[in-house]
């Protein structure tokens, strides 16, 4: 267990270790402003998409990001991170662009393999909540 800035992680020793970098659980604190985002897709204002998973999970990234700063909030509040690709060997690539996003305490993180999005040019999607100690 440790703590910071109001929030507490929980990663105990009768339960293996994480995989990456993220946490087992995270406490908030009553009180705190929470924001859910939407899941966010690889594709530009400009409809276009990138053709690799890092592309996609960097514009996914930078969406989430616009929205924590329109909540002023940032990437140290966010609490906890689902991603969805559709090809296991992209789990590198994108778990790569996520740790460059995360903040100092690790979110707690989900990761998934689904079987497609609404379009299939669609490689990731990720959404996350944050929580702002007030």
């Amino acid at each position: 267990m440790s703590s910071d800035p109001g929030k507490t992680t929980f990663n105990p020793p009768s339960v293996r270790a994480p995989f990456g970098a993220y946490n087992h659980g995270l406490h908030v604190p009553p009180g705190a402003s929470l924001l859910v985002t939407s899941g966010q897709l690889g594709i530009r204002p400009d409809d276009t998409i990138p053709a690799d998973v890092t592309g996609q999970a960097e514009i996914c990234f930078e969406a989430i990001g616009a929205i924590l700063r329109e909540a002023d909030m940032s990437f140290e509040d966010v609490i906890r991170i689902s991603g969805f690709v559709t090809r296991r060997e992209d789990f590198a690539d994108y778990m790569a662009v996520r740790d460059r996003y995360t903040g100092s305490i690790k979110p707690v993180s989900t990761l998934l393999v689904v079987g497609g999005f609404t379009r299939a040019e669609f490689l990731v999607e990720v959404e996350v909540t944050a929580a702002k100690i007030l």
